[in-house]
């Protein structure tokens, strides 16, 4: 049985009926994009239930798609009937050939589509063929049946996918940060902590922490990996033995060579590094020091870099108006990564609000008190914003916009606009999830872009 009719749930039910098991896939939903992907996997042979995802039919595996919190009702079930239950990348590694692509796993809190879009491109640099697949948007399970084989594959993790993993091995493994999200998911930040652990699980030559970060440094320490396996630590400030870290404007290795104790080696500079502000750069390290455990030569890391397209909506520069910047980082959708992205900007007009997922706003508003020019809010959970700015920042103005459809995200850059000053960023890094009113992040970025050519139109 597969849940969910999703990007995973649809290949991993495609994977298994081609291995002639006899499949029945479930989902919630029973719109038109659901209908047309169990039109297809019916004329495959499947069974094909719409609109009741939470009942358990008969069955001897139960493969969940990453959208169903580990406390679902159909996931409790198959549990307590002591069925097995796997998540994609389970059965991803299952249906692989053994001596297919090594897996590069990227998971972190924020950062992680990044820093696996800047690995592909390492590893492209070097001549091997890869791709950036899993919590990206690109099936893992399609992937590792790709007629043509990849030499290694850069490998987005989500925690929601980690929970039903038990027999993977990845070649190396990297936990990025740790920050409060995704707690109504799982029930607890306890919870979430304890499944991004598990990317180590099993890991083979490298897992990669985040030196500044104590979270990460305790799930390396905690985790039951292959014999061998080092721990490598990434920082922004100059690399100890066995880190990658920054000497001046060098991104340095001193963990992949031979004379780590007394030397470093130039992997890429800063300005390699796009935008090159402290979040990214770090992005940069972690990425190189995965590459660099698949011995991807220094040059090809720089190289990588600059060929490197960031992707949309993450700090992405939308325009220029009357001397103030406007960016878009609507990717931003938890305290964690607005934070990240406000550090990068001063002074700032903040744009923020959506849906809070649980999280609470007061560590973030007490750090960036300071900095902020005014703050403009929107969305469902605003007034949890707006307590912590009254509580923290009483003195910063504050401008509310209570409209819920798409097209309030007019009003807003409208509003920031009036309050910015010359040499100010208006900053959309909401702090929040989008689906309140908008389709997604990515819809989020676009109304904004396109209220600030509005702007630039005038």
């Amino acid at each position: 049985m597969v849940a969910g009719i999703g990007i995973a749930g649809f290949s991993c039910a495609d994977a298994l009926l081609e291995r002639n098991a006899d499949v029945v896939v479930i989902d919630d939903q029973d719109g038109a994009e659901q209908r047309n992907k169990a039109q297809i996997l019916e004329v495959l042979g499947a069974t094909v239930r719409l609109g009741d995802g939470q009942t358990l039919p008969e069955a001897d595996l139960l493969v969940v798609s990453p959208g169903l919190p580990p406390s679902a009702p159909v996931i409790r079930s198959a549990q307590a009937k002591d069925m097995p239950v796997w998540g994609e990348l389970e059965l991803a590694w299952r249906v692989r050939h053994p001596e297919s692509a090594p897996w590069l796993f990227v998971t972190g809190t924020n950062g992680k589509t990044t820093t696996t879009l800047m690995l592909a491109a390492m590893l492209r640099a070097a001549g091997l063929r890869t791709d950036a697949v899993g919590n990206i948007g690109v099936s893992l399970v399609a992937a590792v049946l790709d007629p043509r084989p990849y030499d290694v594959l850069a490998v987005e993790v989500g925690a929601p996918q980690l929970p039903f993993v038990h027999t993977v091995s990845p070649h190396a493994a990297v936990c990025l940060n740790l920050a409060e999200d995704h707690v109504d998911f799982f029930g607890s930040f306890r919870a979430y902590r304890d499944a991004k652990a598990r990317v180590y699980e099993r890991t083979q030559v490298a897992c990669v922490y985040n030196s500044q970060d104590p979270a990460t440094i305790e799930m390396v320490e905690q985790a039951e990996v292959v014999e061998g396996c080092r721990a490598i630590g990434f920082t922004l400030g100059i690399p100890g033995r066995s880190e990658v870290g920054v000497v001046e404007d060098i991104l340095a290795d001193r963990a992949f060579l031979e004379q780590r104790d007394t030397h470093a080696l130039e992997l890429a500079t800063v300005d390699d590094v796009r935008p090159p502000v402290p979040h990214q750069i770090a992005n940069a390290l972690a990425a190189a020091a995965m590459a660099r455990s698949f011995d991807v030569q220094p040059r090809h890391i720089g190289l990588g870099l600059r060929q490197f397209e960031p992707a949309r909506h993450r700090i992405a520069e939308v325009g220029r108006v009357d001397d103030v910047l406007y960016i878009d980082d609507s990717k931003a959708t938890n305290a964690h990564a607005a934070d990240m992205s406000l550090r990068a900007y001063d002074p700032v007009v903040w744009i923020a609000g959506g849906l809070a997922k649980g999280q609470s706003f007061d560590d973030l508003v007490q750090r960036h008190a300071r900095r902020l020019r005014a703050v403009v809010l929107l969305g469902a959970d605003r007034e949890l914003i707006l307590a912590a700015l009254q509580r923290h920042a009483p003195d910063v103005p504050v401008e509310v916009v209570t409209g819920t459809d798409t097209g309030a995200m007019q009003e807003v850059v409208t509003r920031a606009a009036g309050l910015a000053q010359t040499g100010d960023t208006v900053l959309l890094a909401p702090g929040c999830a989008s689906w309140d009113m908008f389709t997604d992040y990515a819809q989020r970025g676009r109304e904004f872009a396109a209220a600030v050519s509005s702007l630039e139109a005038r």
